[in-house]
């Protein structure tokens, strides 16, 4: 089958590989219909996450047709058109059974790298590094999803493939990322970064009740999209004084909730976003944590930060201190996916939400390295990926 394949820092390409196979009762084989690009993806394509080898598949938003399982697996047939998490769960361990999905004690095959790293291992994922289970992603023609049990959900015929797709991450993810803030009724929440899991940031805060939006970013393309596609209000970070403009914009009292969509490559400005890029550059710093620092400053007194965006090592020069005055709550993680899927299903179904509003790119899954150089650069404004294998 052909797969896009990691070969090194910003450098990808589509490769003939071995088709995938049955290893263990509780497989299935997908046909892969439709995949995209994540904005997690590209911390695999600009080097940042450790122990990714020569070869890997990528990968880990994709969805397509049910072609062989194994014996175990009972709820699923050929034919079948799923959509499937992008973390890995066994269903039935101490964390699974709490709907902790990401946390699950038994589909990381590598644990040992992960918690060297991070005292503990999450689940594994799809293809995002071996210390993260070195499982084959679904940016490809074919791909094994072990615990097909448990993971992959049935689509109703009525939806497409670009309606459901992105339930397998970024839909659930903002979600989860906006239901962290605890929203109240007439709240004002806060969004660093306009990608595509922050525009379902905005849309799933309005969704859990949220009065306002502010939404941040320096690209005028992707705070266009926050304002006519999800009604929020923008600010362009690199032209204003951003603390002032949100004070002005609440009145004093900063955002009740701010959320860091962005992660750990974030794009600073001054003096902050310079140190950054040296001390990652210099490798002595993994991460850059602009946003984290701006969420923090803004957030109101005993407000939420919520934090989907990735990270992946040691942040420098955040300010714990104005946190623990202020008396801030942060939540963050993986998303537990499987949680998420039939609630989410449900919106889509009944019209609160059409996914597929993000999509602004697509492609062949042939022409994959050129969609990852675009996304990379967000060249033609260029928001969300999809490809076709």
């Amino acid at each position: 089958m052909k797969a896009l394949c990691w070969r090194g820092k910003k450098d990808v390409a589509v490769e003939r590989v071995p088709d995938p196979k049955i290893l263990n009762s509780r497989d299935a084989i997908i046909r892969v219909t439709t995949t995209a690009i994540c904005g997690s993806d590209l911390h695999l394509y600009d080097g940042y996450i450790p122990t990714m080898k020569a070869g890997d598949i990528l990968g880990h938003e994709f969805m397509g047709e049910v072609v062989e399982t194994g014996r175990d697996v009972t709820g699923l047939q050929p034919g079948d058109r799923v959509v499937v998490p992008f973390t890995i769960a066994c269903g039935g361990c101490f964390f699974c059974k709490k709907q902790l999905y990401s946390a699950c004690d038994n589909s990381n095959t590598k644990p040992e790298l992960a918690e060297a790293v991070y005292g503990y291992s999450g689940s594994g994922l799809f293809g995002y590094s071996h210390m993260m289970g070195g499982y084959a992603g679904g940016q490809a023609e074919y791909v094994r999803v072990p615990f097909a049990d448990i993971g992959p959900c049935k689509v109703p015929s009525h939806l497409s493939d670009e309606q459901v797709l992105f339930l397998t991450d970024i839909f659930p993810t903002g979600y989860m990322a906006a239901e962290n803030c605890n929203i109240e009724p007439g709240d004002t929440v806060a969004v660093w970064g306009c990608g595509p899991v922050g525009l379902f940031c905005i849309k799933s805060a309005f969704l859990l009740g949220a009065a306002r939006v502010i939404a941040i970013d320096d690209v005028e393309g992707r705070l266009k999209k926050a304002r006519e596609d999800c009604g929020a209000e923008t600010v362009n970070f690199s032209r204003v004084d951003l603390l002032r403009t949100l004070d002005e914009m609440t009145a004093g009292r900063g955002p009740d909730s701010c959320i860091d969509a962005v992660g750990l490559e974030a794009h600073g400005t001054g003096v902050a976003g310079i140190y950054d890029r040296v001390k990652t550059a210099a490798y002595m710093a993994t991460d850059r944590p602009t946003a984290l620092r701006m969420a923090i400053m803004a957030c109101r007194k005993g407000g939420t930060v919520s934090i989907p965006g990735v990270y992946g090592g040691l942040l420098d020069k955040l300010p714990m201190g104005a946190a623990f005055s202020k008396g801030l709550t942060f939540k963050m993680g993986q998303t537990h996916v499987h949680k998420y899927l039939k609630p989410l299903m449900g919106r889509i179904e009944r019209g609160e939400i059409d996914p597929s509003f993000v999509i602004t790119h697509r492609y062949k899954l042939a022409d994959a390295a050129r969609a990852y150089a675009e996304f990379s650069t967000q060249k033609d404004e260029c928001v969300k990926v999809v490809l076709k294998p």
